[in-house]
This record gives C-alpha cells, structure tokens and sequence, in this order.
C-alpha cells in the first residue's frame, strides 16, 4: 500500500512515497516501508530490486519475523541485502484475504 511521504510540513519532498513491501529470505520475512519516486524512472518496487548499482534495500519502520518460529523484532530502519531476497511482494495492510496454501 502506498502511503504519502511522512516529513514534516515544508519538507515533504512532492517526488517521493512510501510503499509497504514484504520480503522473504532463507530464514526470514521481513515487512517494512521503501521510498520509491512518485513516478517515472524507479517509481516501481520491481525498479528498485533490479538496480544492479544498489546492493541492500532500505526499509523503514520494519519488523523480522524469523521463519522458524522465534521472536518478532521491530527496526525503525533495517537494510536487507538483495542478494538474500527470495521473493518479494507489495504488503496489502489487510492480511485477511490472503491465500493460504
């Protein structure tokens, strides 16, 4: 889901949001906010994967949830690099209709 850019009044850039991914890794998933541009070049999640110049994505306001089971950790930033990333998906804030398989 794709939520405006949170600086304060007067700093809010007009060529950004922030969009909810979902990650998964070997061993975790990991949920949490990137910065796209508006619109245009990189304005898409797919963009930022494949930049080949970048080799960790940012997030923002994260959580980890190991896959085994263990504790959920929150981070209000977390880099992941991309060369752990199994998959990933734009995060719908409504889990409820998720398919379970």
């Amino acid at each position: 889901m794709s939520t405006p850019d949170t600086a304060p009044q007067g700093q809010r850039s007009i060529d950004h949001r922030r969009e909810r991914i979902r990650i998964e890794t070997e061993r975790h998933r990991i949920e949490g906010y990137v910065t796209l541009a508006r619109d245009g070049f990189r304005s898409r999640v797919s963009d930022m994967l494949n930049a080949s110049e970048r080799d960790f994505l940012t997030l923002t306001e994260a959580t980890v949830e190991p896959h085994d089971g263990g504790e959920v950790e929150s981070h209000g930033f977390l880099a992941v690099a991309r060369r752990h990333i199994v998959f990933a998906v734009v995060a719908d804030e409504d889990l409820s209709d998720e398919v379970q398989l």
